[in-house]
């Protein structure tokens, strides 16, 4: 009995010991009280080059011990996913007017142990003492050293190592995500990963943005004159590749003139056409449906440029004066862009990884459109029946989109959020979150 005793208080020494004391948050400023625990810092992935990848961890309101491990994700490629996903959509807290951080009541930790993480290196917080790693970034380095931090993170936190893990992430994450969930599988690591979940995601370019233009029509935004014009002389993705390399040819430079004057992108947001602006003397800046404060961003902003806030967050400034949501100081290989990675979605299928692709029904930039038909006609590339029809979903008794679910096992699935943005669980939080619960427990929507 006593030798059992001795072995079970070695065991929570450890377990005690292996806690990142150093990288445990106390309270952040202006934080209202919780009973779960916050961390963050930094995770070097190459010691030449001294990048190190910062981290905001936020253990799961209740049953922490028992519930999955998620890694988030935001896209850009050079966006923040701790100014974005943490702060933003779908973390603890949401930063206010006052500079009050205020309780989400639609967190994703009620369901999972989140970490939210700054990728590649020279996003947010990330850094690397070797300034040229910024000259040359792209989707392989980022890949790689996410694994790299996963693998890191696991010996700080070696509780987690066997729990289930889920990676999640939104926009350009539709390559960030399934890149390194396709390198975990051929890394043969011993890490237990069940499933992926990407929003509005980038996977296939010209598909991903001809349906800009189809979108930009449908919904009342340009004229059938101009739709019609650029489909003949300039569709949306040629025009999206010569915005790239900066190279107009005179039919493009027409068309980008004309979508131009009729959706002036600095008076109205092409990822939530829904959503009015955030007007600095305007009566209210709540949009009323789903309470989303319209100025969330320009408030997170503030709060994470805060030097109380950097210093509770262990956060530092490296050859940066501040804090930015999207960074423009590293220089990433455009082209990757155009390399599709909806066939890598499809070998992770082949893999048995689940996958559970999504949109927010209101996005001009990666519509839905696009994305659904990408997810169709991979099913039918992998020989998958559809065991779900195209139906809606509910959330409660409002419909909270519509989803198609593909192989036994809810091997595939796609699914709309009705209403949503871009960034779905930041217009739509309680939808995204009945979502989120539901791809976790690998069950269809509720019908």
């Amino acid at each position: 009995m006593l030798l059992i005793a001795a072995t079970i208080l070695v065991v929570i020494c450890r377990t005690i010991e292996s806690t990142p004391e150093e990288d445990k948050i106390v309270k952040l400023p202006g934080q209202p009280e919780v009973s779960f625990q916050q961390y963050a810092g930094y995770v070097t992935v190459d010691e030449t080059q001294q990048r190190k990848l910062f981290y905001y961890f936020v253990e799961a309101e209740t049953n922490s011990t028992s519930k999955p491990l998620v890694l988030w994700l935001n896209g850009g490629p050079g966006c923040s996913s701790v100014g974005g996903g943490a702060f933003t959509e779908h973390g603890p807290f949401k930063p206010n007017a006052a500079g009050y951080l205020v309780k989400n009541d639609y967190s994703w930790n009620k369901e999972a142990n989140m970490i939210y993480l700054e990728s590649p290196a020279g996003v947010g917080f990330s850094y690397s003492t070797d300034s040229s790693f910024y000259n040359s970034v792209n989707d392989t380095i980022t890949a790689h050293d996410n694994l790299a931090f996963l693998q890191q993170w696991l010996l700080k936190f070696p509780q987690y190592k066997n729990r289930d893990l889920f990676i999640a992430g939104e926009s350009y994450a539709g390559h960030y995500v399934p890149q390194l969930a396709q390198l975990i599988v051929e890394s043969e690591s011993n890490l237990s990963m069940r499933a992926i979940a990407i929003g509005n995601p980038t996977l296939e370019f010209d598909t991903d943005f001809n349906a800009e233009g189809q979108f930009y029509w449908s919904h009342g935004l340009i004229s059938e004159d101009t739709y019609n014009f650029a489909n003949a002389a300039c569709n949306t993705s040629r025009l999206r590749r010569q915005a790239m390399s900066r190279d107009f040819s005179e039919s493009c430079k027409i068309v980008a003139a004309l979508i131009h004057a009729q959706v002036p992108e600095q008076d109205f947001d092409t990822y939530d056409v829904t959503a009015d602006s955030c007007l600095s003397k305007a009566a209210t800046n709540v949009r009323a449906e789903e309470s989303t404060d319209l100025c969330i961003q320009d408030e997170m902003n503030k709060y994470l440029n805060r030097k109380d806030v950097q210093q509770a967050m262990h956060a530092q400034l490296v050859a940066i004066s501040n804090w930015t949501a999207c960074t423009h100081r590293i220089k990433y290989d455009e082209s990757n862009l155009e390399n599709p990675t909806i066939g890598v979605v499809g070998s992770l299928v082949g893999s048995g990884i689940r996958v559970l692709v999504y949109s927010g029904d209101q996005d001009a930039a990666i519509p839905f459109i696009g994305t659904r038909s990408l997810v169709n006609r991979l099913s039918k590339q992998l020989g998958l029946n559809t065991t779900v029809p195209y139906k809606p979903w509910f959330d409660g008794f409002q419909v909270g989109g519509w989803t198609q679910v593909y192989g036994e096992n809810n091997k595939l699935s796609y699914a709309t959020i009705r209403g949503a943005s871009h960034m779905a669980p930041l217009s739509s939080p309680k939808r995204s979150l009945t979502l989120f619960a539901a791809f976790l427990a690998g069950k269809p929507l509720a019908a």
